[in-house]
């Protein structure tokens, strides 16, 4: 069963319910951003901080706190701490800023796709211009080879749902 979905941050006001991480795929109706935008959500939810130095890096935190509506899928730091060492150091270098940039817009999706749309669809077309495969395998969501670990958290400007691996684009 091939399902689409899209992609980057997450989770204030659950993570202090403690529910974000633990649960599979959390309901929108659950979910209450308190009028905060998604970077604020992600930065509240304390698991973040990675991607946070990442958008400062790569000058994407305003757009993040723009209208949107945006669906990002958001990497925690575990997630980063996958990537093989030294990978995260080097992409903050200035001279690597287009190639983090490139990684980072293939997280977010344009518009506001929740789990109970992603599931139905196939693919998506990131930020970045690039597809993401989008599947259902054992009742879980996935995004190319990325699990999605916690659905539905809302911000004011779109909606988080959180992944257990930082996504590579396709080379091109």
């Amino acid at each position: 069963m091939n399902k689409r979905l899209t992609l980057l941050l997450a989770a204030g006001t659950l993570l202090a319910a403690g529910a974000l991480l633990t649960a599979p795929m959390v309901s929108a109706k659950k979910c209450n951003s308190d009028g905060k935008d998604i970077i604020q959500t992600a930065i509240d939810a304390g698991k973040f901080k990675t991607l946070a130095t990442a958008l400062q890096s790569a000058d994407l935190i305003k757009t993040l706190q723009g209208n949107g509506p945006f669906t990002v899928f958001a990497p925690t730091d575990e997630a980063f701490s996958k990537l093989p060492k030294g990978t995260v150091e080097s992409l903050l270098k200035p001279e690597n800023r287009d190639q983090l940039v490139s990684i980072l817009t293939y997280h977010v999706v344009p518009g506001k796709v929740e789990a109970k749309k992603a599931v139905k669809l196939s693919a998506a077309k990131a930020v970045s211009g690039q597809k993401l495969d989008l599947n259902v395998k054992g009742g879980s969501l996935y995004l190319n080879q990325s699990k999605v670990i916690a659905a539905d958290i809302m911000a004011s400007n779109g909606v988080i749902h959180v992944i257990d691996q930082v996504l590579l684009p396709p080379k091109t």
